[in-house]
This record gives structure tokens, C-alpha cells and sequence, in this order.
């Protein structure tokens, strides 16, 4: 696994849901603030966007606009200020070929066809990289081919819903995120996580660090990984991700931990052995360090049972 696949793993949950919705007209639609990570594509047409507490962002024909913390926000026809944003309806109002407002001289002169979804994720434990990235993301038309392609790939299931599009769609949707996530991070401001995905040193210690956290990792074991000394790994490491290599080491196990007493019935042995720690023991004891409760209090609060 890397560091990218991780951070979405560890708080997605269950399945996407999306909807194609085509409004013509003059229109103004508000989506709520909700727990998880919002996302917008373009099909055809242009609109506006704009986020609580933010500026109106443009969209055309094959953009790509991601809200990866689930802030309200309004879709409309044209630029909106706050006295617009308030009369928004809710997006419901035009799913399914409902009727739109009634068409204003000078506006909403072509229809516009969106797919709008969101990701359940759970925000207790969201990774740095994803905790970073800006409240609106918009990922032009043409500057991501593989992003692009996957919108392509989408459009097409839903076009036809042919044999599998059960399976077919969340995997597509699952990709969809990956892809916007990548582009996101790809072009973040400098100083960011995106730093220390692109420094050589800091990067091979959390390469080694997500493909296998179990291992018996010391400072020493994970220099000698990204082909330095100790002192260089924790001056390089440290400031680009937020924490020493070690410090970071047991925070994302501990994550790792919460996530498959979350996700799974596998008993604190199992996970214990899993995530690097050599007890049931062991592991409740930085357990409640970290989470300020035990394992087992942790897991029957979200209703999973063990083996």
C-alpha cells in the first residue's frame, strides 16, 4: 500500500452515491455540509460553485471539483452572492427531469448535466495528507488524462446500464475519488504533504512504513531504508509531515487498529499482530493513550463484534 491508498482507506465508508441530475434554466441549488467528501463532474453545460465562506468557482464542460470535507455549498446557472445563495433549493428539487425555476432573460440559456455524489468517510481519524487539502478542489478539463478517463468510463456506465453496473459504478466512483485525491495532491501548495510525498528520503521511510507497518521499524532500521543517517531522516522527515518517523509509525498503526476494530470482527490478538504490537496488551495500552478509551469500548460503540 502507499501513503495516497492508505489515507483513503482508513476513513472511507461503505459505498459512494451519486446521481446524474440535468437542469436548464435559471437555477440555484444548495447541498448541505454532511461527513465525508463531496464531488462534482461536469457532463455538459457550465455552472458556478461556490462554498460557505468562499469565492464562486467556475465550471465547465469536463471539470472536476472536489469538497473533500464535506463543506455546504450551492450550484447555480451564474455567480452567486450570499442573498442568492440563500434562496437555493435543495438539489432534490431537479433530480429525475423535475422542472427547473422559470428561465430569467439572459440566463440559464443551455441545460447543464452534472454528476453529483459523496463519500461516507469517518472524520475521527482522517490522515494528514486529506486533513490539508483546501476546501474546494477544481480539477480543470485536460490537465488530468487519467482522471479524465475514468469520468469518461463513468458517463458510459451510466449512459447504459448494462449487466454488472451494480459492481461497476462504486468501483468507478471508488476510482473516481482516487484519482481527484492524486490530482489534489499533485498540486498542492508547496510546504504541504505534497512535499514529502516528492522528497526521496521522507517518502522512502513512509513507502516502508505503509507497506509494513508490523515490522520491527527503528529510526535507525527506517534511515538505513531511505539511505541515510538517523539525524537526516528526522531533520528532513519531521517538518514535512508533522512528527518524527517514530511518532508517525505509532500513530498510524494505532489508526490502522481503530480502523479494523471498525471494520472488522478480527479479536485484538489478531489485530495486535497485524499492526506491529506484540500483545493484546500492548496494544490496548497506547490504545487508550491515543484514543483516550480501550479497544473493546471503542469497537462496541460502533456495534462490531469480534470472533
Amino acid at each position: 500500500m502507499d501513503v495516497v491508498s492508505d489515507a483513503i482507506s482508513a476513513v472511507r465508508l461503505g459505498r459512494p452515491s451519486s446521481d446524474r441530475v440535468r437542469i436548464g434554466g435559471s437555477w440555484c441549488v444548495r447541498l448541505d455540509p454532511y461527513e465525508g467528501a463531496g464531488f462534482h463532474v461536469v457532463l455538459a453545460g457550465e455552472c458556478w460553485l461556490l462554498a460557505d465562506g468562499g469565492e464562486p468557482v467556475p465550471l465547465a464542460t469536463g471539470d472536476a471539483v472536489l469538497l473533500p470535507h464535506g463543506a455546504g455549498h450551492v450550484l447555480a446557472d451564474s455567480p452567486v452572492d450570499k442573498a442568492a445563495a440563500g434562496r437555493a433549493l435543495p438539489l432534490e428539487h431537479y433530480r429525475d427531469g423535475r422542472a427547473a425555476l422559470a428561465p430569467q432573460p439572459g440566463r440559464g440559456a443551455a441545460p447543464v448535466e452534472m454528476l453529483c455524489g459523496k463519500y461516507r468517510l469517518d472524520r475521527s481519524r482522517v490522515h494528514p495528507l486529506l486533513a490539508e487539502l483546501p476546501g474546494v478542489v477544481r480539477l480543470p478539463d485536460g490537465e488530468h488524462g487519467e482522471l479524465q478517463a475514468a469520468i469518461d468510463l463513468l458517463g458510459g456506465e451510466l449512459d447504459a446500464r448494462r449487466p454488472g453496473s451494480s459492481i461497476a459504478l462504486p468501483s468507478l466512483l471508488d476510482l473516481l475519488l482516487v484519482y481527484m485525491v492524486r490530482a489534489s495532491v499533485a498540486g498542492a501548495a508547496p510546504g504541504s504533504w505534497s512535499a514529502a510525498l516528492a522528497d526521496p528520503v521522507t517518502a522512502a521511510a513512509l513507502q516502508a512504513i505503509h507497506a509494513d507497518p508490523a515490522a520491527p521499524w527503528s529510526a535507525d532500521r527506517l534511515a538505513a531504508e531511505a539511505g541515510v543517517s538517523r539525524p537526516t531522516l528526522v531533520r528532513r522527515f519531521t517538518p514535512l509531515v508533522g512528527r518524527p518517523p517514530m511518532a508517525y509509525l505509532t500513530w498510524w498503526r494505532l489508526t490502522l487498529a481503530a480502523t479494523r476494530l471498525r471494520d472488522t470482527p478480527e479479536p485484538l490478538a489478531a489485530i495486535a499482530a497485524r499492526v506491529g504490537y506484540g500483545s493484546p496488551y500492548a496494544l490496548s495500552h497506547a490504545f487508550v493513550r491515543e484514543f483516550g478509551t480501550t479497544p473493546g469500548r471503542y469497537r462496541a460503540t460502533l456495534g462490531t463484534t469480534p470472533v
